[in-house]
């Protein structure tokens, strides 16, 4: 027997676009529920229209992300039990993107500030020339390691007030992407990267409230990362004696 209500009561945002409302639905409450599992159930069992995202459900793909009680969360990851508020749960898209429809967010925007911040790899050398070698144990190859388990899964952008108030800040998965080129040994546009970051919306955007790390699934901190973009262009501008 389960402790607490048997039922859960599930607010979950629908609409498409900026129109919509919350919309309730009674959920039965299962053992190890997560609320991703309770999305899927009212889907099969309530209501066949309502439209989300997910692919693994074992934590590896971040597709599933939403707000969950206003706060970002991989579905299939938090249990029910650990974030209901007295046997009820509010579900939403993820915030600071735009809404395709119901809990389906569009990813466009974060991934075009994932190119804005030239977050791209940028060869130094051919196919046909011999493939770099890097030692693992080196300085530069350990900071960039720090940041590279990011899946682009957007909850520490959902996250970023900063984002919330400024829309052309590149934001904390974009930048920390940019930190991981800066230290790649094999990268090729070190100072493409830091230009493409030290713009309005840039690196020195960020307030330093640390919402990015403190949510991030993997652990990772796009904050130490911002933190490192920053110094490093405040090097390269004073390098260039300006």
């Amino acid at each position: 027997m389960l402790d607490g209500p048997q039922t859960l009561s599930v607010s979950i945002w629908r609409g498409t676009g900026t129109t919509g409302a919350f919309q309730s639905f009674e959920v039965p409450r299962q053992g190890s529920q997560t609320v991703l599992d309770v999305v899927s159930w009212i889907q099969q069992n309530l209501d066949p229209t309502l439209t989300y995202r997910y692919a693994c459900r074992v934590g590896m793909c971040g597709s599933c992300a939403m707000m969950v009680n206003g706060v970002p969360r991989w579905t299939c990851r938090t249990h029910v039990n650990k974030v209901d508020q007295g046997g009820a749960l509010t579900i939403g898209p993820l915030r600071n993107l735009p809404v395709i429809k119901d809990l389906a967010a569009d990813m466009d925007p974060f991934f075009e500030k994932w190119v804005k911040a030239e977050g791209l790899f940028h060869p130094a050398r051919t196919r046909h020339e011999e493939v770099a070698r890097v030692d693992p144990a080196s300085e530069a190859r350990r900071t960039a390691d720090r940041a590279i388990e990011c899946i682009n899964c957007s909850v520490c952008y959902a996250a970023c007030d900063t984002v919330a108030g400024n829309p052309d800040y590149l934001g904390p998965a974009a930048l920390n992407r940019a930190w991981s080129v800066v230290n790649d040994e094999r990268d090729a546009g070190r100072a493409e990267v830091l230009a493409a970051v030290s713009v309005s919306g840039g690196c020195h955007n960020c307030h330093s409230q640390g919402s990015c790390t403190r949510h991030c699934p993997n652990e990772l901190s796009p904050l130490d990362s911002i933190a490192g973009l920053k110094r490093e262009t405040a090097r390269s501008f004073w390098r260039k004696g300006r």
